[in-house]
């Protein structure tokens, strides 16, 4: 169910990049979070930490030079610090934060990358667009199946 899930939305994702020229956080990423979409708190922590690691990943590139494939790894870097960093420090803070979870450790990273490139604006619609479609032609095929 998660490999076809995975594929239907790499599948997805590759035609509303070549019809509008717009990436939905990362290729892979509608994927990964549509597999979340019963969780809704997850997928908000997984959304701030994208804005946290975009906005720390700013203050970084007022002080250092950062392009190409060293802005990129350090996004990832910091989408996963703030990941392991808020999965230990939230539970103490909200007794609801169980729920209120990022998910993965590279998936802050690649949506904070396409926030930068993109905005956020512009991202974010493209990713809840995809995410749908993806959920919705999911839940199709394995209808149809």
């Amino acid at each position: 169910m998660v490999y076809e899930l995975t594929l239907i939305g790499l599948l997805i994702s590759l035609l509303y990049i070549s019809v509008t020229r717009y990436y939905p956080g990362g290729i892979i990423v509608p994927s990964y979070l549509v597999m979340f979409v019963d969780q809704p708190y997850r997928l908000l922590g997984t959304f701030l930490a994208s804005l946290l690691t975009l906005a720390i990943y700013r203050l970084a590139s007022r002080y250092m030079i950062l392009f190409g494939k060293r802005r990129f790894v350090l996004m990832v870097l910091f989408g996963g610090l703030i990941s392991l960093i808020l999965s230990y420090i939230l539970p103490f803070m909200f007794p609801v934060s169980i729920e209120l979870r990022v998910i993965g450790w590279v998936i802050p990273g690649l949506i904070a990358n396409n926030f930068d490139r993109q905005g956020v604006v512009i991202t974010t619609s493209s990713m809840a667009i995809v995410i749908a479609a993806t959920f919705f032609a999911g839940k199709l095929y394995f209808f149809l199946i």
